[in-house]
């Protein structure tokens, strides 16, 4: 396995002497003993390049988690210091991995600099498994259950607008309101034009046309400052908006959903050091969301 990885990751046999430490020939011998007992072709070998079978693929991948377990055992049963080491794929929201998670990563890459980091920011959801993360942030009310969960923090979906919209409208005081008003609505939004609020006396939903819609809540945000509707937003995007006035939240008897923001990952025994490190990084740097840490400041103030 350590041969075959190595291999892999140098991209050639030569390259992989240095690593494991073996001859051209031993190296080749190696592959070729591992394919046999496998009874599958691992690597595709041409005159100018190495290439991964579909199998030679799926198995490196569980070799580099095995190997990482090996590494790991050891450490602990031994006296040395594992370091951290590796790459980390990692996928997050786009808007809130911009404003929450972008600034975090280089306090992490300082603390464990044998660690490399492929972010990717999109608001789809990406199969964690099929695609190849480690680790992917997602804002949902339950994570999947297919996948391990790690809590991070909460967010609060805020009805909003701006003064400016509200200037020549009437204001709504009941959901049923909102369908004589222009709505802004976020098109991944799980149950898309209905929304829900946990009212006085139970839930109430209403059905709403949505005037104008985007897959980005920075673009849904930036329509209702530009005074153009009423929006549902989460608070973890617009809290200083709502502390400074820009917004305005509509209807407070009416809760909107609260969300769990997750750090998911599949579904491993044996979780990689990398990994498990990443984990508790996150959960001590959310302890206190900078969204809640600006309401308490505020409500101190007041």
């Amino acid at each position: 396995m350590r041969t075959f990885t190595a291999v892999v990751e140098a991209g050639s046999f030569v390259g992989a002497m240095k690593s494991v430490k073996l001859s051209k020939p031993a190296v080749s011998r190696h592959i070729a003993e591992l394919e046999q007992h496998l009874g599958c072709r691992l690597i595709q070998r041409t005159t100018r390049r190495l290439s991964l079978t579909r199998e030679g693929q799926s198995y490196f991948q569980r070799c580099k988690d095995i190997l990482s377990a090996v590494r790991e055992a050891e450490a602990e049963v031994g006296a040395t210091t594992l370091e951290v080491q590796g790459e980390l794929r990692i996928g997050a929201p786009q808007t809130f991995g911009a404003l929450h998670l972008s600034a975090l990563w280089g306090r992490f890459a300082a603390l464990h600099p044998q660690v490399t980091l492929d972010l990717v920011l999109s608001d789809r959801i990406v199969d964690v498994v099929e695609e190849g993360y480690d680790l992917a942030v997602r804002i949902a009310r339950l994570p999947d259950s297919s996948l391990i969960s790690r809590p991070l923090a909460y967010t609060r979906m805020v009805l909003c607008s701006s003064p400016g919209y509200l200037a020549s409208r009437d204001l709504p005081t009941r959901p049923e309101d909102l369908l004589k008003h222009e709505i802004i609505s976020y098109s991944y939004w799980s149950s898309g034009n209905t929304w829900h609020f946990q009212g006085p006396t139970g839930e109430v939903s209403v059905n709403l046309h949505s005037r104008i819609q985007a897959n980005n809540g920075d673009t849904c945000r930036a329509v209702a400052l530009a005074h153009q509707g009423v929006v549902l937003l989460p608070d973890f995007l617009i809290y200083d908006d709502l502390r400074t006035g820009r917004l305005i939240e509509l209807m407070p008897e009416f809760r909107a959903l609260e969300l769990g923001v997750f750090a998911v990952y599949p579904t491993r025994k044996q979780l990689p050091l990398k990994v498990r490190k990443l984990v508790d990084f996150l959960v001590e740097e959310f302890r206190i969301p900078p969204w809640r840490a600006s309401r308490d400041e505020e409500h101190k103030e007041q």
